[in-house]
Parts: C-alpha cells; sequence; structure tokens
C-alpha cells in the first residue's frame, strides 16, 4: 500500500524559508513520478512542480520560479520541496502525491495516491 507522509510545514515570516519533505513507503521510489500541490482556504487545489522518477527532471509553476526548488532521494524514497524568498500568498496546506508515469506533470486528478498535507502559513 503506498503511503506518502509531508513535513516540514510551519509558520514563517515573508522573505523566509521552509524545506516541506514527502517521504514514501510501499513503492520503489524509481517507479513514480511525484508531483507537489497547495491548497489555499477557499481556492483549488494547484499544482506546484514535480519531479520524474529517475533522471531528476523537474518543473516548476511561474509564480514560484526561481523560489521553489525540488530534489528527490531515492535512496530514501523522499522527495524535497525547498521554498525560499515565502510570500503571505505562499500560505496553503500542500500536498506531495504520485503519478505510475515516470515523468508526469499534470492535474490534480491525474495522481494517485496523496499525503495528508502539511501547513506553509507566512506571516509576520
Amino acid at each position: 500500500q503506498v503511503q506518502l507522509v509531508e513535513s516540514g510545514g510551519g509558520l514563517v515570516q515573508p522573505g523566509g524559508s521552509l524545506r516541506l519533505s514527502c517521504a514514501g513507503s510501499g513503492f520503489t521510489s524509481d517507479d513514480y513520478a511525484i508531483g507537489w500541490f497547495r491548497q489555499a482556504p477557499g481556492k483549488e487545489r494547484e499544482g506546484v512542480g514535480c519531479i520524474s522518477s529517475t533522471d531528476g527532471r523537474t518543473s516548476i509553476i511561474d509564480s514560484v520560479k526561481g523560489r521553489f526548488t525540488i530534489s528527490r532521494d531515492n535512496a530514501k524514497n523522499t522527495v524535497h520541496l525547498q521554498m525560499n524568498s515565502l510570500k503571505p500568498e505562499d500560505t496553503a496546506v500542500y500536498f506531495c502525491a504520485t503519478h505510475v508515469n515516470s515523468w508526469y506533470c499534470g492535474g490534480v486528478h491525474d495522481y494517485d495516491d496523496w499525503g495528508q498535507g502539511t501547513q506553509v502559513t507566512v506571516s509576520s
């Protein structure tokens, strides 16, 4: 059974940094692409970025490009979302999810298994 657990969220001031982790179990890390998503209060869940299962290829949405990076440690079955220069509009619950393809970066409904999410709050 695939399980994903996000961690690393918290309260941070504008301009600060957080590193989120997505720890997976029940699958081999190089089997699945991983997507990061976020959902702010009253808004739909949106994709933040994704990483391939094998070659480390990533894609990031324009609104966080240059501030967020995604990396992967297959030996530890963990994917990270490094978030720098955080802004209040980055406040949301952040989720990771698996996709059965080795490379996929698409919509919310195309992903298979999800973690429970971790809250990120950017506020002074």
